[in-house]
């Protein structure tokens, strides 16, 4: 069977979130109520799932692999999966499936505990090579649905009076029963009327038509940590956008882009540049000034040293993400040969090549 990881298609060294963001997307693709769903993908995304976001299994699968608990029955009781094809198998508590559930058939109105939350944001923020390695905040403007002001998110007019919804009952849901692969479930849908609040507002708000949220445009502050990665994803949780009916927000993702440097490159969390020496300087040698991202630093360049060495200057590196300490500074001297020659330089040079050495 393919790796848990593969299947949802992260890394092995990936967040929870990241899972779980992974998993709810292809929850929706493959769900085989919706079309084109493949019911034998979605069983898979869904064992590998329920290993993957509980620490205790995760643990233990990256140990194990997949065979830690089979018992030669089909059947993964470590991993709370599926028995003899049955939904039986199934753990849906504290998974994340429920809200995949509720997403695809209507969910339950705001009594019920399950009301649609926002959409998430992605955006993408460049930085440059010196802020990746001193951290930076950056101010973002970004026009999202967030809550109305005017009717702090209740859909009605200020002052106007709220009655109980006649369609729901006051109870802001709709039961009904849905068919699925796994037998007829009891569902609570919104009421379409009251939108799931159990009330209805004789007069709607005039800024959202009744909606709770509005299209506005609000200015932001992120904090890029030192170290960050190049393609890294960072993400704020709740700046995404408002949910429905006072439904929690969805996430920021921020996906950072690194300008490069002119002559400093990165290699994990050192950097790395070229200096150019002369013979002299390689045979006799010097110190030279090296330039760092924390500013210019003398360095010694012994006797005999060879072309392509690397010098390491320590501590002038990349900070570690979310750890203690820095990368180093690395310097590989190349050896300046000159293009043309004085006479006295050719004639001291000839002189040179006749030694033995």
């Amino acid at each position: 069977m393919a790796n848990y990881y593969d299947m949802l298609g992260v890394s092995k060294d990936a967040s929870e979130d990241e899972i779980k963001k992974a998993f709810r997307k292809l929850a929706h693709k493959h769900h085989p109520d919706k079309g084109g769903g493949d019911e034998k993908k979605f069983k898979e995304i869904n064992e590998a799932y329920q290993v993957l976001s509980n620490k205790e299994k995760r643990h233990q699968y990256d140990q194990f692999g997949q065979t830690f608990s089979g018992n030669g029955s089909g059947q993964r009781s470590g991993f709370g999966g599926f028995e003899g094809g049955q939904a039986s198998g199934f753990d849906f508590s504290g998974t994340g499936f429920e809200d995949i559930f509720s997403e695809m058939f209507g969910g339950a109105g705001r009594s019920g505990g399950r009301v649609r939350a926002g959409a998430d944001i992605q955006v993408d923020v460049e930085i440059a090579f010196e802020e990746m390695v001193a951290g930076v905040k950056k101010e973002l403007r970004l026009r999202k649905l967030a809550r109305c002001h005017v009717c702090d998110g209740t859909g009605g007019k200020p002052g106007s009076q709220a009655d109980t919804c006649g369609d729901c009952g006051g109870s802001g849901q709709i039961r009904r029963t849905v068919q699925t692969i796994f037998g007829a479930f009891a569902q609570a849908a919104p009421c379409e009327r009251c939108h799931g609040r159990g009330k209805a507002y004789k007069e709607k708000c005039a800024d959202c038509h009744g909606a709770g949220r509005t299209e506005q445009e609000e200015q932001i502050t992120i904090e890029i940590p030192a170290g960050v990665h190049d393609e890294q994803t960072l993400s704020m949780r709740g700046g995404g956008a408002a949910g429905e009916d006072g439904a929690p927000a969805g996430d920021l993702f921020i996906n950072i882009h690194i300008r490069p440097h002119t002559f400093l490159k990165r290699q994990g969390d050192n950097i790395v540049s070229s200096l150019d020496i002369t013979f002299a300087q390689a045979a006799l040698g010097d110190k030279v000034t090296v330039q760092t991202v924390a500013g210019d630093v003398v360095m010694k360049i012994p006797a005999g040293t060879q072309p392509g060495e690397v010098f390491r200057v320590r501590g002038k590196g990349v900070p570690h993400l979310g750890h203690f300490g820095r990368g180093d500074h690395l310097v590989t001297v190349h050896l300046k040969i000159p293009k043309k020659l004085s006479r006295e330089e050719r004639e001291l040079i000839e002189k040179l090549g006749k030694l033995d050495m």
